[in-house]
């Protein structure tokens, strides 16, 4: 009697423990890491969105706000299941080094140079980014960067390139921080700055800077969505991320990027063609 009071008790532990394991694997599933642009967080446009993706499809998202070059090394590393970054060079390159596959772009904004506005060095009248560069580093004036290897500080290091600048000039701060907290910090110095524009209409009431320059094809701003390879990491949750993935291309999402707006200003135009 012993014996089987034992056996019984065994194999109900176990099978509780079962059940619990299922469980986890179940819940687990269920969550869609996606590794993303403080850009995206900090417009508000995925608290937007991902709630009616997460009720639409039982899926939870949890996002991963950070540059896009930790993004990407965090999916090259297998640490997230799907990555939405606006770096095109970077981009190819995940891809071109197997761990990136099916980018679509979806979205697009542009750059533009903030500034105080007394514009000091006169960046309202350059004929492109790269002229107003070289005319903040030549005054010189101040200049705040993100510095954190993002889609946007890697495009204002591609800028001073151009402009034959190394930005070690008196005045150049470079914070190691997202486009939220560097636009403040700039305001706050009264510095020149690079940011998306969705953040920065999103955070324009607080600050103290007008649009220094705008436009040109040099400024645009794209946003791909990528899987992560399978082969490379089978165990992710690749039937979550491809579900994300093709959320965003569906022409009602399409639609909703469009119809994002903050004070009345459109953030994002949707751009995915097949």
């Amino acid at each position: 009697m012993l014996k089987l009071k034992a056996s019984v008790s065994i194999l109900l532990a176990a099978s509780v423990l079962s059940g619990a394991m299922f469980s986890q694997s179940v819940l687990a599933n269920e969550v869609i890491k996606l590794a993303t642009t403080t850009s995206t967080e900090n417009s508000g446009l995925l608290g937007a969105l991902l709630p009616k993706f997460e009720a639409e499809s039982g899926y939870s998202v949890q996002v991963i706000a950070t540059g896009t070059g930790k993004a990407l090394k965090l999916a090259s590393q297998g640490d997230v299941d799907v990555v939405m970054t606006h770096a095109p060079e970077a981009e190819a390159k995940f891809v071109a080094d197997g761990y990136g596959i099916e980018p679509r772009g979806i979205m697009e904004n542009d750059f533009i140079v903030l500034g105080p506005k007394n514009d000091p060095a006169a960046v309202k009248s350059s004929k492109d980014a790269t002229e107003a560069f070289s005319k903040i580093a030549h005054k010189p004036s101040k200049f705040v960067s993100r510095g954190d290897n993002s889609g946007t500080h890697m495009k204002e290091l591609a800028i001073w390139k151009d402009a034959s600048v190394t930005p070690d000039f008196n005045g150049y701060t470079s914070v190691g921080q997202g486009m939220g907290k560097t636009l403040l910090m700039a305001n706050e110095f009264q510095a020149y700055t690079l940011a998306d524009r969705g953040t920065y209409i999103a955070y324009k009431t607080k600050l103290d800077l007008n649009i220094s320059f705008e436009g040109g094809a040099e400024l645009a701003n794209p946003y791909q969505i990528m899987l992560i390879n399978p082969t490379k990491y089978p165990d992710l949750n690749h039937k979550g991320a491809r579900a994300l993935s093709d959320w965003f291309i569906s022409p009602a999402t399409q639609t909703l990027i469009n119809n994002y707006k903050v004070q009345g200003e459109q953030l994002f135009k949707a751009t995915y063609k097949k």
